[in-house]
C-alpha cells in the first residue's frame, strides 16, 4: 500500500538566545527517499524518553493526520521529523509527545519549511460538583482514571488532540490520566481557578490565596509534557460594568508568566478566554494585549454563540470578528462555540472556521461540550462509569471536523505585519473601567504575615468570616482604609490590598488601636476584637513593612519568591475581601453545570493556521 510522508523541520527542544520556536506545517516528500531516517515510534525505549530533553529532540505530534515518527541530532542543530501518513491505521501508544510553546515571535529560524499546525482537538470542562460531594466543591477529571479510560476512546474518535478542563485539584494525583491523554496524543490546557477560588467580577481581588490557588495547578501540571497552556481567567468582565475586574485578572496574567520564568520552568502560555459581548468585545481583547509582553497574555480564547442554525459567515458576525483580529499578535482561537438554540446542532460552522476565510486568522475552536447536562450542550450522554451513549450532536459534529481542511501559510512567502502590541483602552464611565498602569500588586505572603503578626489588635478567632463586612465598615468609618483599599478603575492598590481578608482586618484594627494610644476600649469592638502578643519585624520582615508603611499606602518594590502563602490558613477565609465576599468561580457557560458524575466535555477543534507572529508552536 502506497505511504505518504510529510517532512518537517523544527528548532530544537531548547532555542539559542534570541530565536524562537515556530510551528511548522507538513509539506508532503518522496517517502522512499527518506525511509533510512525514519525511526520507530510505535514502543520507543524508555530511555529514548528520558534522554528527549538532553538530546534536544522534537516531535510534531499531529494526532489527528499521522503516525508520529521521530529523529534527532544533537542539541544546537535543527530537527528533522517525519510524519507516515496512518492509511494503515497506524497509531503510537507511547510516543514520546513534545512541549508546546506559545511565542509572539520576533525572530525566525532558517528554515525552508512552511509553519503553522494542523490539529483537532476537544476540550474537557470539569465536572462541577455543586452539591458538595467532595472536599473541594468540584470533581476533578483528571484524577479519576476509571473515567479517563472510558472517555479517551471516545475523544480519540473524534480526533481529539487537546482537552480543556476548568479546574483540577492539585492535591490529587493525576499522572494516569495524563499519561493515558499522552498516550492517545492529547494536550490539556487547565484553567487556573476552580469554582471557590477565582476572581470575582462583583469585587474583584487579586490577593494570597488566589496566588497560591493559581501556581498549585502551574507546579501539579507543568511536570507533564502533554500540559499546553493555562486561563487566568474566563469571561470574568462580561459587561461595562465589571470590565475594572479585568485589572485583577491581568495582574494574574502578569504573575503566573512571572512565576513560571521564575521557577525555570520550559515555556507554556498563559491567557484568557472572553464573552462576545458588543459593548467591551474591542476593548477586553486590546486590554489583555496592550502595554508590555511581561504584562500581556499568551494567546487569547473567544467565547462566542453567534452562530446558530444554519447560519453563515456574515449573519453570525464570524467576519467582523475576524477582520478584528486579523492584526492581533497573538495566537486567538473560539475558546467556546456551538449555539444550541436549533437543535440539533449541526456545526455548520467548522466549515467556516477552517475554510480560507478564517484560518488565516483563528487558530481553531472549541466546542461546548463533552458531556450533556441540564443545558444541552453535550455531545454524549454517561450511562454508568464506564458507557456512553452518542447523541445526535457527536454524529454532525463528527462528520463536519472529519470534512475540515485547514490550509497553511508558506514560510517563504510571508512577511511578518502583526508585531505591535494594542494601544490601551481609556477608562471612560461609559466603555471601560480598568485602568492599564499600574495593575494591582503581586501577592506577597510574607508581607502580609509580617503585618499580621506584628499587629496587636486582631479580630477574634471566633468570629465568622460572614461577619468581617460589618466590622470593616465599622473600623473604616473610624481610620483610613487606603492601606487595604483598591480600585481597578484609579489604578489605586494600598500595600495589603492582596492580603486575606482576616489580615486585613487586623491590620486596621491594629492601626486604629495604635492611633488611640493602644487603650483597651479601642481594641474591642462589642467583643468581635481583642489585643494579642505580637512579634517585632526585623530583618526583611522590616524592610517590607517599612516600604508599606504605617498607613500601608507605601509601594513594596520586594517580590516574593515561589508561592505567595506558605500556608492557606494565613490567609485567613481567602474567599473573603474587605468590601464583599467572593462567589463562586466566573465560568460563563459553565453556571449553568450541574453535577452529573462525569466529565462534561467541549470540543476543541483547534486548526494551526496562526495569526500573523501569534504562533503555537507544535
Amino acid at each position: 500500500m502506497l505511504l505518504e510522508c510529510y517532512l518537517v523541520d523544527l528548532l530544537f527542544h531548547t532555542p539559542p538566545s534570541g530565536v524562537y520556536r515556530h510551528p511548522v506545517f507538513p509539506i508532503k516528500t518522496n517517502c522512499s527517499s527518506h525511509r533510512s531516517t525514519l525511526l520507530n515510534c510505535i514502543a520507543p525505549r524508555s530511555k529514548d524518553i528520558l534522554a528527549s530533553r538532553e538530546t534536544n529532540y522534537a516531535l510534531a505530534a499531529l494526532t489527528s493526520l499521522g503516525t508520529p515518527v521521530l529523529t534527532g541530532r544533537p542539541a544546537g542543530e535543527g530537527l528533522a521529523v517525519y510524519i507516515l501518513y496512518p492509511v494503515l491505521g497506524l497509531r503510537p501508544t507511547a510516543c514520546l509527545y513534545p512541549d508546546i510553546s506559545i511565542h509572539f515571535t520576533k525572530t525566525l529560524s532558517a528554515t525552508t519549511a512552511c509553519f503553522g499546525i494542523m490539529s483537532h482537538s476537544i476540550a474537557t470542562p470539569t465536572h462541577h460538583d455543586y452539591t458538595g460531594n467532595s472536599s473541594s466543591g468540584y470533581t476533578d477529571p483528571l484524577a479519576n482514571p476509571t473515567l479517563c479510560k472510558r472517555d479517551i476512546p471516545i475523544l480519540q474518535e473524534l480526533n481529539t488532540n487537546v482537552i480543556r478542563v476548568y479546574a483540577i485539584d492539585p492535591t490529587k494525583d493525576h499522572t494516569t490520566c495524563m499519561n493515558l491523554l499522552a498516550a492517545a496524543g492529547i494536550y490539556v490546557i487547565s484553567d487556573l481557578s476552580d469554582p471557590t477560588q477565582s476572581i470575582d467580577r462583583s469585587d474583584p481581588t487579586w490577593e494570597t490565596s488566589l496566588y497560591t490557588r493559581y501556581t498549585n495547578v502551574i507546579d501539579e501540571l507543568i511536570q507533564y509534557n502533554n500540559t499546553l497552556a493555562f486561563f487566568a481567567g474566563n469571561e470574568v468582565s462580561n459587561d461595562v460594568a465589571t470590565t475594572d475586574a479585568s485589572a485583577f485578572v491581568k495582574a494574574a496574567v502578569r504573575d503566573m508568566k512571572a512565576y513560571i520564568k521564575s521557577q525555570g520552568y520550559r515555556s507554556i502560555g498563559v491567557g484568557y478566554a472572553t464573552n462576545d459581548d458588543s459593548d467591551i468585545r474591542v476593548n477586553m481583547a486590546d486590554y489583555f494585549n496592550c502595554g508590555s509582553e511581561d504584562e500581556s497574555i499568551d494567546f487569547w480564547g473567544y467565547n462566542i454563540y453567534s452562530w446558530c442554525g444554519d447560519s453563515s459567515y456574515t449573519k453570525s458576525g464570524y467576519d467582523e470578528r475576524t477582520e478584528e483580529f486579523r492584526n492581533y499578535s497573538v495566537p486567538v482561537f473560539f475558546s467556546e462555540y456551538g449555539c444550541n438554540t436549533v437543535q440539533p446542532r449541526k456545526f455548520t460552522d467548522i466549515k467556516a472556521l477552517f475554510g480560507d476565510q478564517m484560518n488565516d486568522v483563528w487558530s481553531g475552536g472549541i466546542v461546548y461540550m463533552y458531556f450533556q447536562t441540564d443545558n444541552d450542550y453535550g455531545l454524549v450522554s454517561a450511562i454508568d462509569s464506564t458507557s456512553v451513549s452518542k447523541l445526535a450532536d457527536f454524529t454532525y459534529y463528527s462528520s463536519q471536523i472529519a470534512s475540515a481542511t485547514p490550509s497553511g501559510t508558506n514560510k517563504a512567502s510571508y512577511t511578518p505585519t502583526n508585531t505591535a502590541l494594542q494601544s490601551c483602552p481609556a477608562v471612560t464611565s461609559k466603555s471601560w473601567l480598568a485602568t492599564s498602569s499600574p495593575l494591582p500588586p503581586t501577592p506577597n505572603q510574607e508581607l502580609c504575615t509580617c503585618m499580621d503578626n506584628a499587629s496587636g489588635c486582631v479580630v477574634k478567632d471566633s468570629v465568622s468570616s460572614s461577619d468581617y463586612d460589618d466590622l470593616f465598615s465599622t473600623v473604616c468609618g473610624f481610620t483610613s482604609c487606603d492601606g487595604i483599599f483598591h480600585n481597578g478603575t484609579t489604578g489605586t492598590y494600598g500595600a495589603y490590598s492582596m492580603c486575606g481578608a482576616k489580615q486585613q482586618l487586623n491590620f486596621v484594627l491594629d492601626k486604629y488601636w495604635k492611633e488611640q494610644g493602644k487603650k483597651a476600649d479601642a481594641c474591642g469592638f462589642d467583643g468581635s476584637a481583642t489585643t494579642t502578643a505580637t512579634v517585632k519585624a526585623t530583618g526583611t520582615c522590616s524592610a517590607l513593612m517599612k516600604e508599606a508603611g504605617t498607613a500601608g499606602t507605601g509601594t513594596v518594590t520586594s517580590k516574593p519568591t515561589g508561592t505567595a502563602a506558605g500556608s492557606s490558613s494565613a490567609s485567613g477565609t481567602g474567599g473573603v475581601s474587605a468590601v464583599g465576599s467572593v462567589g463562586s468561580a466566573s465560568l460563563g457557560k459553565g453556571s449553568a453545570i450541574i453535577s452529573i458524575g462525569a466529565w462534561q466535555v467541549g470540543a476543541y477543534v483547534v486548526t494551526g493556521v496562526v495569526a500573523g507572529l501569534g504562533m503555537v508552536l507544535l
